[in-house]
């Protein structure tokens, strides 16, 4: 069994240059239980960076200060060694101080972050809005934390105050989501087979309740208009869900084994899902078929071997911010960028244990967490877009692909427009 296709020549695949790392403190009578960094997660302004250290415990740095710390310090870094004593004013005041960085103790084990900003246009879906304990303003930025008890607690990220408690979920909450349109609508996966959905500009609210899963629903993301949501979970589980009318829009067949995690392309034509069958897909999510397979396993496992045990399971997925890029994190000690237009790695990093990652709000660094609390970062694949995929972005924004389908023009320009080609 190899990791490459026999076609590809490992050693001629570049090797991803390492920026940092963030490494836990520990002790000798820690418990490696407990420890695991199941979660990562930029701002959406890439102002911070929050990841769970283990132990109840989430850090919340400065991105650009933690950058320029590799820069001028080098790879390494311990992650309570850096105790900056900035001052930021309260969010409330709306006055942009440089930021500081947190400690938060969330009482139980982490399994979710997410960020989630506020837009003042964007009102609550609450009809009977009188009163509200909370009034978000512009310069409001909120970290959300899924606990292994089923509770979520909301957090001021400039202050590093609780501000909700939200109380519903019976099972631990494996992933959560924002609503990227600024509605602070807020979406949570948990091992109780539900999604939950709900509204933090009306207090917490909880709108609504998403069932369909069997079994643990593994995580959950928005596409770019925050028109659809994807879920997926145990039992080869993809889901997709029109959130106007929260409703489910499809079921997406073709993993073989569990689906961990997924995440939609920033024009939201492409969608990404990673699964222990040792495959990353890349789906059109608008008529429900596969573009694209990323094999981390080869030969290609039978669905039989796929659907078990095959120390090739794939933890995670991202997108880059390009539309261009995807890194994957598998159990074989290898996180990998693909590029969509080829079939193989365009890079690849060690990485032991590895359990996460995101793209940085730019696109330049990929962070990835592992099992004893750590993080490590490295920088991601260099590559100028072409205006014809700029164009390509620009259109399927606004423009499902039946749309495209219908458009005046020849045929291989929808199948690009399409990713086809």
């Amino acid at each position: 069994m190899a990791s490459f296709p026999p076609s590809v020549n490992e050693k001629l695949i570049a090797r991803s240059r390492p920026i940092g790392e963030l490494l836990a403190p520990t002790s000798p009578f820690d418990k490696k239980c407990g420890r695991e960094n199941w979660t990562v997660a930029f701002a959406p302004d890439g102002s911070y960076f929050a990841w769970s250290q283990g132990h109840r415990i989430v850090k919340l740095v400065p991105w650009t200060q933690c950058f320029n710390n590799f820069l001028l310090h080098g790879t390494k870094n311990v992650a309570n060694s850096v105790n900056a004593r900035l001052s930021r004013q309260n969010s409330d005041s709306g006055q942009k101080n440089k930021p500081c960085e947190h400690i938060i103790d969330c009482g139980d084990i982490v399994w979710s972050l997410a960020f989630g900003s506020s837009v003042p246009e964007k009102q609550s879906r609450c009809v009977n809005i009188e009163w509200h304990r909370f009034k978000f303003g512009q310069d409001q930025l909120l970290l959300a934390t899924g606990l292994n008890n089923g509770r979520i607690k909301i957090w001021d990220v400039y202050t590093g105050k609780l501000l909700l408690n939200l109380m519903d979920h019976t099972e631990l909450v494996r992933d959560l989501t924002f609503a990227p349109d600024g509605s602070l609508i807020l979406v949570s996966a948990s091992r109780d087979k539900t999604l939950r959905v709900w509204d933090l500009k009306d207090d917490g609210n909880m709108m609504k309740v998403l069932r369909g899963h069997q079994n643990w629903v593994y995580g959950c993301a928005f596409s770019p208009d925050s028109s659809i949501l994807c879920s997926v979970g145990a039992s080869k589980a993809v889901f997709l869900w029109d959130m106007d009318k929260y409703s489910m829009i499809r079921k997406l067949e073709g993993h073989h084994n569990d689906v961990v995690a997924c995440e939609f392309s920033p024009d939201g034509a492409l969608l990404a899902t990673a699964s222990y069958d040792t495959r990353v897909y890349v789906w059109d999510p608008h008529i429900g078929v596969i573009l694209m397979e990323f094999g981390h396993l080869f030969p290609a496992p039978t669905p039989i071997f796929a659907g078990g045990a095959n120390d090739r399971w794939v933890r995670s997925v991202s997108f880059s911010h390009d539309g261009l890029h995807i890194a994957s994190l598998a159990d074989d000690k290898m996180v990998r960028f693909w590029s969509i237009e080829e079939d193989y790695p365009v890079q690849v990093a060690p990485l032991n244990n590895g359990l996460c990652c995101a793209f940085s709000t730019d696109g330049s660094v990929l962070a990835a967490g592992t099992h004893d609390g750590s993080v490590y970062f490295w920088a991601t694949p260099k590559h100028v877009s072409s205006l014809q995929h700029l164009c390509r972005m620009a259109i399927r924004r606004v423009m499902p692909t039946s749309q495209v389908k219908n458009l005046p023009v020849p045929s291989k320009v929808v199948e690009f427009l399409s990713y086809l080609t």
